[in-house]
């Protein structure tokens, strides 16, 4: 094995089966027989076999109404478990617990992946009325509290990159144009937290503020989420934003940030 790159050893089935998953994004996230051979310019023979075999191991699933194939459940099992050998989950943890006991709302940790932001880690409110967790859920950045708050520390080409070209208009509030939407980002970087404001769910509000690495880079965001009813403005500013901050600073400080 001495003097060949790894390259050298890869299996192309197991390449071809990790390509055809990877087509599958929040964005396109039902894929038929035709489109997969199109895409990954495989023969249907191949495509039909990669899915079955996928499918026998829950990494694909088929919806028996249109036949489109998507992502089956193996893969958030992975995801989790890579969640809890992560060093952030570990550390946030206990920050999440001490913050859902404080404000009795839902508490997450999330990170940045492409154009959206994934909550890894949650602990929910024992309100009767409470938002639906969403772990495991890819949502979209640029209107998310945990979303904008990690953009925001990103620099304006890294932003740009990031956003799709554009932005859908999810609820009456949400930032569609690019130039106000980067105004807005700038603001949150400058005050250290965002606010979800209903800007992907009406009646939903939620309030994130970064976590930092020993190197002081942003790697996550903690967020508290909840009915607006419950989110008044004046709440948000007196007690929530100084919560959900000192937690992120405690969890910064857990992974080494002075």
């Amino acid at each position: 094995m001495t003097g060949k790159n790894k390259s050298d050893y890869t299996v192309q089935a197991v390449a071809h089966a990790l390509d055809l998953l990877e087509v599958f994004t929040p964005e396109a996230d039902e894929w038929g027989v035709t489109a997969l051979s199109q895409r990954l310019k495989l023969h249907k023979n191949n495509i039909f076999r990669l899915l079955a075999t996928l499918e026998s191991r829950r990494y694909i699933e088929q919806d028996q109404g249109s036949d489109q194939y998507r992502l089956g459940s193996k893969n958030l099992e992975l995801g989790q478990t890579f969640a809890k050998q992560n060093g952030l989950l570990r550390q946030a943890r206990p920050e999440l617990e001490r913050l859902t006991k404080e404000c009795g709302e839902n508490a997450y940790v999330a990170v940045l992946k492409g154009m959206s932001t994934v909550y890894l880690d949650m602990v929910e409110s024992n309100h009767v009325v409470r938002v639906v967790p969403r772990v495991g859920v890819w949502l979209p950045a640029f209107c998310t509290a945990a979303g904008k708050v990690q953009l925001a520390f990103q620099s304006e080409p890294e932003i740009e990159r990031r956003l799709p070209k554009e932005l859908k208009g999810h609820t009456p509030n949400t930032l569609t144009d690019h130039t106000r939407l980067l105004e807005h980002l700038r603001e949150v970087a400058a005050q250290g937290y965002a606010v979800d404001d209903e800007e992907l769910d009406l009646e939903v509000r939620g309030v994130a503020a970064p976590i930092r690495d020993y190197t002081r880079r942003v790697v996550g965001a903690v967020t508290v989420s909840g009915p607006s009813l419950r989110f008044s403005r004046e709440r948000i500013a007196e007690e929530l934003v100084p919560l959900v901050k000192e937690s992120a600073r405690e969890i910064s400080a857990n992974l080494g940030s002075g």
